[in-house]
């Protein structure tokens, strides 16, 4: 079907949370299935060097024969529209209506109406639309009606059938099919093109994704394609990681769009026998999401890292959070959720997290760990919750409960004998990537990561009303915790140590599980502050060269108040990849590497993505630990401002909240706050009494003051830092 602009911007409003007029009606499917089956379309993409390159973890599918019903009491018959994708029957109070109908009348009183729907193509799913009769997430589905008649036809009484919630991406328009989304376009020209060979050369002049478009194509032979992040690459048809080679037999001069989207800066078009190219332009494939947060500062290098963190963000914010736009696009759970948190202080764009939750998740059985990787589902659980505290919304976790405690039955059959986790066929144990980092044994990292995806369940399970199972998830997560210090606390290092070996603990020292354990807040402040000198400001101990690893790193020793140190840090390192042009945030930067070894990785010249999420961290640390805004409890119902300039001379922004926003403005003598909703408190220093305009501050502590903040007020303290 072939759609209308207009239509079609307000199918992808609807659908990236954007504002738009509210509709009582929705499209609703099984929970899960649309996010599985549209992410199984886009992980399927990828090709390296023109080849199919599927994922190569299990991929799950929809369920193909589902039923939706909901009991309504009407005051009076209701026509009622019907729209479908897959074959289907409908019925009300049991009784069928006659072939596909698109309309029906339901009775005064009180009924029934229920659909039953198949579909092997795309995910069974219906709109359905009267004066009070509507699809939304309050509508049941199940996969399996475990219903039986007896000899007489009589049904039966006693169901056996497991109902869930509906799912919904709040697609109100009965026109725009789920199965026909597509990411929204905009023609962008090249900033530069030059001739190259026997064909050209165009520059976009940064960091782009889309599908090409070629104009005044003509002739007869082929038509050469090299795609590039940089240069080097685009020029390089023996290396370069992406790459189209078309069978040209035209006439007359074509325009003609790549019917595969694709990452790139620079494309390469070299033809071959009579075949011509006027210019290459393109068709931007983006999310059209709203950047409701931001950030400005005095120092104008940062400011530029937060822009171009904040582009490659965008860049990465697609059907789903994805790793990198050029050799992945895959839906990575460790990638995502560094973006989940990214995107409570830029878009906050609750959809797309829940999206990339359910689509990582897929169905049960489980079979192994998400993505494969052990690290992988532990943060798959901390992100559940992290969604929770940053939206409010206790039903998305109590929907997903069931599939949160079948992958943890999943990982607790996977201990051994002493109760910890070690590799076993089947996992790949990730961490980082790092030079000559051993997986060996049982490692503290996977350990500290389990512990806390424990007490996540606790708290989850709480909310679904499985109180037996949250007091057995709090029990083994306490038993854990005690074990991890006690099996690997070295006290002459001041240090948990990376990893036991045939029961016996490693003298090596690496940063992740200390860096992760001081943010968990699971060490004393004394040891905090032995792991801050004897690791994380100790040179000695090997450096983390990935942005991945660095967002942890930094947001440890911000936690710490370490702000003026990692300020420094942030420069060199994010400004390390501005100074060699970067016009978006790489897959891993090492500032000793030289010239085309920045390019390289995985053993080929141009391997490395140069435009990765999770290369986008500024804009966590500067929303979290600068401007100091964090949710205290659920939907930022009570909400912390604790603001730190660290070395900075000023700084302004704002964090989107469900009830708004937070803005604030801070200096050395002055900070302006105000919420649209909860209520907050402002932390501040000062070594004079401040005056505050709005309210009142408290002295909490040596020099320190407490300010509450109500919703609507424009609050204004003049202090002293």
């Amino acid at each position: 079907m072939k759609l209308s602009f207009t239509k079609s911007a307000i199918f992808i409003a609807l659908l990236f949370g954007m504002k738009a007029q509210a509709q009582q009606a929705s499209w609703i499917w099984y929970p899960g299935d649309l996010d599985i089956w549209v992410s199984n379309k886009m992980q399927n993409r990828r090709t390296e060097r023109g080849a199919f390159l599927p994922p190569f973890w299990k991929m799950d599918s929809h369920y193909v024969l589902v039923e939706f019903h909901k009991e309504f009491n009407l005051a009076s018959a209701e026509e009622v529209s019907l729209y479908v994708e897959g074959q289907y029957n409908v019925k009300v109070d049991g009784q069928a209506f006659p072939g596909y109908p698109t309309k029906i009348t339901v009775p005064a009183g009180k009924h029934k109406l229920s659909l039953k729907v198949y579909g092997q193509d795309k995910v069974p799913a219906i709109y359905v639309k009267g004066k009070n009769i509507v699809s939304d997430g309050t509508w049941l589905a199940t996969f399996e009606d475990k219903e039986w008649i007896d000899a007489s036809g009589k049904a039966s009484d006693k169901s056996g059938t497991t109902y869930v919630s509906a799912g919904s991406w709040n697609l109100t328009d009965p026109l725009q099919l789920p199965s026909q989304f597509k990411l929204s376009t905009k023609p962008l020209e090249a900033a530069k093109t030059e001739p190259l060979d026997k064909g050209l050369v165009a520059d976009f002049g940064r960091e782009t994704f889309g599908f090409i478009k070629l104009h005044g194509l003509k002739g007869k032979g082929r038509l050469h394609i090299y795609y590039g992040e940089s240069r080097e690459e685009a020029l390089s048809a023996g290396h370069c990681e992406t790459l189209d080679l078309l069978e040209i037999d035209l006439k007359g001069k074509t325009d003609s769009v790549i019917g595969l989207s694709k990452a790139f800066r620079y494309v390469n078009c070299q033809p071959e026998g009579n075949v011509t190219l006027d210019k290459v332009s393109m068709l931007y494939e983006y999310a059209p999401v709203l950047e409701k947060g931001n950030f400005r500062c005095s120092d104008e290098q940062v400011n530029k890292i937060y822009d171009v963190a904040r582009y490659t963000f965008h860049l990465n914010t697609r059907e789903f959070f994805i790793d990198g736009i050029k050799r992945d696009r895959w839906v990575w759970s460790g990638d995502a959720y560094q973006s989940y948190l990214m995107n409570y202080y830029s878009f906050n764009e609750s959809p797309i997290v829940k999206r990339t939750l359910l689509a990582q998740r897929g169905k049960d059985p489980v079979t192994a760990h998400i993505n494969t990787i052990m690290d992988y589902s532990f943060y798959w659980f901390l992100g559940i919750y992290d969604y929770y505290q940053y939206s409010g919304d206790r039903k998305f976790v109590q929907d997903v409960y069931p599939r949160m405690k079948s992958l943890m039955d999943y990982v607790l059959n996977r201990r051994n004998k002493d109760g910890l986790l070690e590799w076993m066929p089947g996992d790949w144990i990730f961490i980082d990537w790092a030079d000559k980092l051993s997986k060996d044994g049982e490692v503290s990292f996977e350990q500290l990561l389990f512990c806390r995806s424990l007490e996540t369940m606790a708290l989850c399970a709480a909310m679904a009303n499985d109180t037996e199972a949250a007091a057995t998830y709090k029990k083994l997560a306490a038993e854990l915790k005690d074990k991890l210090f006690k099996l690997y606390w070295n006290e002459s290092k001041q240090a948990l140590v990376h990893s036991r070996i045939n029961g016996q603990p490693t003298d090596n020292v690496t940063r992740y599980a200390n860096m992760f354990g001081i943010f968990f807040d699971y060490f004393t402040p004394q040891q905090k502050q032995g792991v801050k000198q004897h690791v994380l400001m100790n040179d000695k101990i090997n450096k983390i060269t990935t942005p991945y690893m660095r967002f942890y790193e930094l947001e440890a020793l911000c936690a710490m108040g370490e702000q003026s140190y990692v300020l420094k840090q942030m420069k060199d390192y994010w400004g390390g990849m501005l100074d060699l042009g970067a016009t978006s945030f790489w897959e891993e930067y090492n500032p000793d590497k030289k010239g085309a070894e920045h390019l390289s990785m995985y053993g080929r010249p141009f391997g490395k993505s140069l435009c990765h999420a999770w290369g986008a961290s500024p804009i966590y640390l500067l929303g979290k630990y600068y401007l100091g805004i964090k949710p205290l409890t659920a939907g930022y119902e009570t909400y912390l401002v604790e603001p730190a300039l660290g070395g900075l001379e000023w700084m302004e922004g704002k964090v989107p909240t469900p009830g708004g926003e937070i803005s604030l403005y801070c200096s050395k003598q002055e900070i302006r706050v105000k919420s649209d909703g909860g209520s907050g408190v402002l932390r501040f220093k000062s070594t004079v009494k401040p005056v505050v305009k709005g309210g009142a501050a408290v002295e909490v502590g040596k020099r320190t003051y407490e300010l509450k903040l109500q919703k609507g007020i424009a609050y204004k303290v003049n202090y002293q830092k």
